[in-house]
């Protein structure tokens, strides 16, 4: 697992790059992420940095196990008054190694899925690495979804990457780049349009 911090750290500096070119309208757009902004995407990624094992297990307990009400409680905390606020927050963290519970790669699947949640809807594009979106796309489909993963949704399924040597699962076939697969069976609907195969209606009915 030593290499998954440089990786992350390398999805953070291109999203800081990416962000500073923002005009302050174009953070109140509408994410891939259902419910928020390109600003409240930006925050999720300032508390997430900064959370630790305990301090997850803490914030938690106090949002009454509820996971949608304990993130929305981390985007009130660090979305700064501004835009500029939030970038300058997000530099700060950008090199952190604190992570919640779980598997090292949840941390590239967090940078990987929310870099699109907000590039996307702003027409902005990243080449990413392979190895980084191979390793997402494999942790998704090993990890059930009450831990935030896809496992449950891809059963039964057979992704083949297009541009990867990357090929998951035994069924349906679900054809795509390794990204739009990856952000598809993270529940980002959007993703389908880009997919073909028999799996998709499938996959698409099926709830993230």
């Amino acid at each position: 697992m030593d290499d998954v911090w440089p990786m992350v750290h390398a999805e953070r500096a291109a999203l800081l790059a990416d962000l500073e070119s923002l005009e302050d309208s174009q953070w109140q757009r509408d994410s891939l992420c259902a419910g928020w902004t390109v600003h409240d995407v930006a925050a999720h990624l300032v508390d997430t940095a900064l959370t630790t094992r305990v301090g997850f297990m803490l914030g938690l307990a106090r949002a009454r196990f509820d996971f949608d009400r304990q993130n929305d409680r981390g985007v009130e905390r660090h979305r700064g008054a501004t835009p500029r606020q939030t970038l300058t927050r997000l530099r700060e963290v950008a090199t952190r190694t604190s992570t919640p519970p779980g598997s090292l790669d949840s941390r590239i699947v967090e940078e990987v899925v929310h870099g699109e949640d907000i590039r996307r809807p702003l027409g902005l594009v990243r080449a990413y690495p392979a190895a980084a979106v191979d390793r997402a796309l494999l942790y998704q489909t090993r990890t059930s979804a009450a831990m935030g993963g896809a496992k449950d949704r891809v059963a039964g399924l057979r992704l083949e990457a297009t541009d990867h040597d990357l090929l998951h699962g035994d069924g349906a076939l679900v054809r795509g780049t390794a990204l739009d697969l990856l952000l598809a069976v993270s529940g980002r609907q959007s993703a389908l349009a880009d997919l073909t195969g028999p799996g998709v209606s499938r996959l698409a009915q099926t709830p993230a």
